[in-house]
């Protein structure tokens, strides 16, 4: 069993973190740090091979072909990634991983039960959506880490469209490391039918995250919370900005506002998944102010990261360097998903 947490030290406040390396920080003044990685992770169509009502083509029949040999190959690949996640500071995957695009319960315990990550330990949080193409969101966290003590499912209810389906937004709450945490997985809904049209559905999901985050802060005005997923909008999307009240700048974070960890990196170009020669950042982890806390005695935001690693991507060809996906078009690629993951560190003080 690995420790619970590696106990690093800094140089500065934006210090380079090495594996079990001990950083002095001014002459003669070290201080320690421990360190926990959180995640986010859409696999793409993680499922099962057995027909349901509203899944025909991940079946051996359907027009994906996909038989048990490819649902292991999947498995395999995408726990593969997960062990990987943040493993250059905290190794044998992140402690708490929030993931979408999953059929049932049945396939999230095939993944933990996965020879690469039956290892961490990995526990589950998922509940079952009334989504129209049948996948859910759901939470992997290591026990060792993180202790869960509450979660529920929330749907979003459209008003003028009674018969709209989608994902329902779980929320958990916990203890990571004994401090108190709060986290919600979202998937919103997508773009389809254009980007514009669809926009309504995914202001209506990010208003109901708000009013999520509200809540909790209601009780706890100091409460950190994490908003993680696949928001179908970028950092700097209406629906993320004025919707759910995320700013993406650190440095102009107004009152009541959240950070959007993912921010700088999507300024700078970088991306989580390609559509005609265009990257974006859908793949959000966004937070509370309280994680901005300078005195660190608390868990504190280090770093937001892609893991966009070589392996990942696309070798040759029109879209080299794309995310390298499981199916294209119904032609098996043997790949991994059309998203990029998503983490983020999280240091205190010893």
């Amino acid at each position: 069993m690995r420790k619970i947490f590696l106990y690093l030290s800094v140089l500065s406040m934006w210090f380079i973190l090495k594996p079990q390396q001990t950083l002095a920080q001014g002459k003669g003044n070290k201080e320690q740090y421990k360190v926990s990685c959180i995640g986010f992770y859409n696999l793409e169509n993680l499922f099962d091979t057995i027909p349901g009502e509203n899944d025909t083509e991940f079946t051996p029949n359907g027009r994906n072909k996909f038989t048990s040999e490819r649902y292991w190959h999947k498995i395999n690949h995408m726990s593969e990634v997960i062990s990987q996640i943040g493993s250059e500071i905290f190794p044998g995957g992140p402690a708490i991983l929030g993931i979408c695009e999953v059929e049932n319960r049945s396939v999230v315990e095939d993944l933990v039960n996965s020879p690469k990550l039956k290892p961490s330990g990995y526990q589950i949080v998922h509940y079952e959506s009334h989504d129209h193409r049948g996948i859910d969101v759901g939470l992997l966290y290591r026990p060792e880490f993180f202790k869960v003590t509450s979660h529920r499912s929330v749907p979003l209810r459209i008003k003028d469209n009674p018969n709209f389906k989608t994902r329902d937004q779980l929320v958990v709450s916990g203890l990571l490391d004994g401090e108190p945490i709060h986290i919600i997985v979202d998937h919103w809904p997508s773009r389809r039918g254009g980007e514009k049209r669809s926009l309504p559905y995914r202001m209506a999901a990010a208003k109901l995250t708000r009013s999520l985050v509200d809540s909790i802060l209601a009780t706890d005005p100091n409460a950190k919370i994490i908003v993680m997923g696949d928001l179908n909008d970028d950092p700097d999307s209406k629906s993320v900005i004025k919707g759910l009240g995320a700013n993406p700048y650190r440095n102009k974070l107004k009152p009541g506002e959240l950070f959007n960890a993912m921010g700088s990196l999507y300024h700078e170009g970088i991306g989580t998944l390609a559509y005609r020669d265009s990257w974006n950042l859908f793949d959000n982890i966004i937070i509370t102010q309280s994680f901005l806390n300078t005195d660190k005695t608390t868990w504190t935001f280090y770093k937001a990261k892609v893991f966009n690693k070589p392996f990942l991507q696309q070798k040759s060809g029109r879209f080299a360097g794309y995310p390298w996906r499981t199916y294209v078009g119904g032609n098996f690629m043997g790949g991994y998903s059309d998203h990029f993951p998503v983490y983020m560190f999280l240091i205190k003080k010893k």
